[in-house]
């Protein structure tokens, strides 16, 4: 499975969800390819926040090698899933996209833990500490029905 996580700046949000997914994918077996990108690129190759390398480090994630990097048309030929952590990044997407918008690919990350309801993580970018430990567990929470969701292989193939 191929899943790319995405925010506005990939500083924030889509780190986060980058490094916990990949920390869970790993610890149930599950060779998977995780990785994040931003809609804009007013952040391209920057590490991700220093609030969000702290807060994933708090709970035994590093997410400091990361580097910003900006979603492109052809993430939807490279990924199997694309998650929005928000409805205004499903339209940056889209748009980014245009003709080539494949709406299969592309959910909002909550919809993982409340289907249809469509809710967006925060961007805690203009917040203290507080909120990117809100943040942390939002993700963690939705990284976890992914992970439930994922099909078994069978007996005594790698998951």
């Amino acid at each position: 499975m191929k899943i790319l996580m995405v925010c506005l700046g990939n500083i924030c949000r889509s780190p986060l969800a980058e490094g916990i997914l990949k920390h869970k994918a790993k610890q149930a077996g599950l060779n998977w390819l995780v990785e994040s990108a931003g809609t804009n690129g007013y952040h391209i190759g920057e590490p991700p926040h220093r609030l969000s390398q702290k807060v994933a480090k708090l709970n035994g994630i590093d997410i400091c090698d990361q580097r910003s990097r900006q979603f492109v048309v052809g993430d939807f030929d490279r990924y199997d899933k694309i998650y929005a952590m928000s409805d205004d990044v499903i339209d940056e997407i889209r748009r980014i996209a245009k003709h080539n918008y494949d709406a299969t690919k592309v959910d909002l990350l909550l919809n993982e833990v409340y289907p249809g309801e469509d809710r967006s993580v925060f961007d805690p970018w203009f917040g203290e500490e507080p909120g990117y430990h809100e943040v942390y567990q939002m993700i963690s929470e939705a990284c976890d029905a992914i992970i439930e969701k994922a099909p078994c292989p069978p007996k005594g193939e790698p998951k």
